[in-house]
């Protein structure tokens, strides 16, 4: 990764931060100080664990992108490719996405917090990944580092606190996250950039894929109060994910939605579910929204429910590998129960599941 001089935001790195609840603390200084540990070592695997729970008025927001998509020179498949015409990244020679103008990085793109007026920010976590090998080997070294701006702001370095990485035959897969919660109070509302997120171009051999998700938990006293949780890991879904609020009675009407983050899943391919159960017995229902079959979730797109979706540069409707969508949870909430619990599955793509975040309504 290129260095580029200015302010540093770095994460304390460590043990693995989803065994805890904990909110980790954020430092910021110049970057000609810059000391310290690098960011923690890969893990091999992590299975999905709690990393953030609260009880209060408000909700989850989340702004992402995708950080790679095909060479637009590609006659007029990239195009129709990037306007949602169903493709895969394998299909496609992948160049970087690169919109700050900026000759000191390789890859940036942004994407809108919106959080709703009378809403404080609680807590932020930044997720990126990818595949840092296609037509080139990125160092892994710096699969940890990535660089975050603000709205109107100057680009800061984030470290991650966990990295986790799954090597297989013609793919290094990894995901990153670090706690910015100080960063986005600070910076509130508006379009965020994430640049050099370490992923690979190139393909179309293994297929080149990758983005960044910013997930950010608010309270807001004019919202009901609603049972916020997020999970994270680095899951093969060659076996299913599962995560559980436990604990919870969902009351009948209750209202929600759904978040996930995952990594090179193809649109067109069936097989792929995000299912939501409320009590022992109930069988699971299916989620679904007019971007997102029940049965491919996994399409390669970056959703959410309403008329006016955030604000994204580029904003493609297909993203060629990267999913980080928003799903609404009335239907399958309706008749409430105990403990809901959410299961994702992999049928077809060897794809991977990378956080999942969930505000339920905690009572009527």
């Amino acid at each position: 990764m290129r260095n580029l001089m200015g302010p540093l935001l770095r994460t304390t790195a460590g043990a693995l931060a989803s065994t805890t609840l904990a909110v980790l603390p954020v430092l910021t200084t110049p970057a000609a100080a810059r000391t310290g540990a690098p960011p923690s070592p890969e893990a091999a695997r992590q299975v999905f664990a709690p990393r953030h729970h609260a009880v209060q008025h408000g909700g989850f927001v989340r702004a992402a992108n995708t950080s790679v998509s095909c060479r637009a020179s590609e006659a007029s498949a990239c195009q129709a490719v990037r306007a949602g015409l169903t493709a895969a990244n394998g299909d496609f020679d992948m160049v970087y996405v690169d919109v700050d103008s900026d000759p000191r990085t390789y890859n940036s793109s942004r994407a809108e917090v919106r959080v709703p007026e009378g809403g404080r920010v609680t807590y932020a976590r930044l997720y990126w990944g990818g595949n840092p090998r296609s037509g080139e080997q990125k160092p892994p070294r710096d699969n940890g580092r990535v660089l975050i701006a603000g709205p109107g702001g100057t680009y800061r370095e984030v470290l991650a606190d966990t990295v986790e990485g799954h090597r297989e035959a013609g793919v290094d897969a990894f995901q990153a996250s670090a706690d910015v919660t100080r960063l986005v109070r600070e910076s509130g509302s508006g379009l965020y950039t994430v640049a050099q997120v370490n992923i690979a171009a190139g393909g179309p051999t293994a297929g080149a894929w990758g983005g960044w998700t910013l997930v950010v938990g608010y309270e807001n006293p004019a919202e009901p109060l609603r049972e916020l949780a997020l999970w994270d890991g680095f899951e093969s879904l060659d076996t299913p994910v599962d995560v559980r609020l436990t604990g919870m009675r969902v009351p009948a009407g209750a209202g929600g939605r759904v978040g996930l983050v995952a990594y090179d899943g193809d649109r067109g391919s069936v097989g792929e579910t995000l299912t939501l159960s409320v009590g022992p017995r109930r069988t699971p229902v299916a989620l679904r929204d007019s971007a997102n079959p029940s049965d491919d979730v996994l399409n390669s797109t970056i959703s959410e429910p309403g008329d006016v979706p955030a604000r994204r540069i580029p904003a493609y409707d297909n993203t060629l590998g990267y999913d980080s969508d928003v799903l609404d949870l009335g239907r399958a909430l309706r008749r409430g129960g105990d403990q809901p619990g959410f299961r994702l599955v992999s049928h077809a793509d060897a794809a991977w599941a990378g956080a999942l975040f969930a505000a339920v309504d905690a009572r009527k």
